[in-house]
């Protein structure tokens, strides 16, 4: 199994927070967003290598911060963008990582600016009960918030019914996190997704992939931060300084 951990955005919401510094550098606690993430994939010996994708802005300061480290198993890619108008998307930067590495094993995918509290080692658990894709869930617990998210529906084992972004009447409260383990045989619908046009925000492939192989969705335990606002940066820190 290896991970990609997505880093390539540019941060345009959070405004002169990230003119000069990628989001998942940004510090929340006594650490950087992105250290929150390695440290828990780093406990999964399941993981034989976890691929970081940045751009070439902040592609530098990725390499500078991975030799202050000491993470094994840790690659740093550049897409080779330079601006939020030429980036690849979360799934363009997927499908990089995937033909420039020749991966061809099951994936776990994580945003760079997600936060959470749950361990990883539960998700591997479900994914292998499921025998199939899944990715985790958060409920928000409302209808005002999901409206503004991507929105899945589950049945009663667990199957993605539905995936809309931002409905006007969410099904559910179950949102989408950016915390996805692909299995190796649907890696090739990135590529078709892309060529298709289908598939630009990572929630767009998630409704792509589950209306034509079985997707499986679990309830994240514990907080979850998508980190992609002054308010919701402010709210993880409150949280993560205590």
């Amino acid at each position: 199994m290896k991970a990609i951990i997505l880093a390539a955005g540019y941060g345009t919401r959070l405004g002169t927070l990230t003119q000069n510094t990628a989001k998942p550098l940004l510090s929340v606690g006594k650490k950087t967003i992105l250290d929150h993430i390695v440290e828990k994939v780093q406990l999964l010996p399941q993981i034989s290598q976890t691929y970081i994708i940045t751009n070439q802005k902040f592609y530098r300061d990725f390499e500078q911060w991975k030799q202050k480290q000491n993470y094994s198993k840790l690659v740093i890619i550049n897409d080779h963008t330079i601006t939020n108008e030429d980036r690849l998307g979360s799934i363009g930067d997927i499908n990089f990582v995937i033909q420039q590495e020749k991966i061809n094993d099951d994936l776990l995918i994580i945003g760079g600016d997600n936060l959470f509290e749950d361990d990883l080692q539960h998700f591997i658990q479900f994914f292998n009960a499921t025998k199939s894709s899944s990715i985790m869930l958060h409920d928000v617990k409302s209808l005002n918030l999901a409206q503004t998210l991507g929105i899945a529906s589950i049945n009663e084992t667990n199957q993605i019914t539905s995936f809309i972004e931002k409905p006007e009447t969410p099904s559910s409260t179950l949102a989408s996190t950016l915390i996805y383990l692909l299995k190796k045989n649907h890696l090739h619908f990135i590529k078709k997704a892309l060529q298709e046009g289908k598939a630009d925000r990572a929630g767009d492939f998630i409704k792509y992939l589950a209306e034509r192989q079985p997707v499986y969705g679990r309830i994240l335990q514990g907080r979850w931060f998508d980190i992609g606002t002054p308010d919701s940066l402010k709210e993880a820190e409150e949280i993560f300084n205590r």
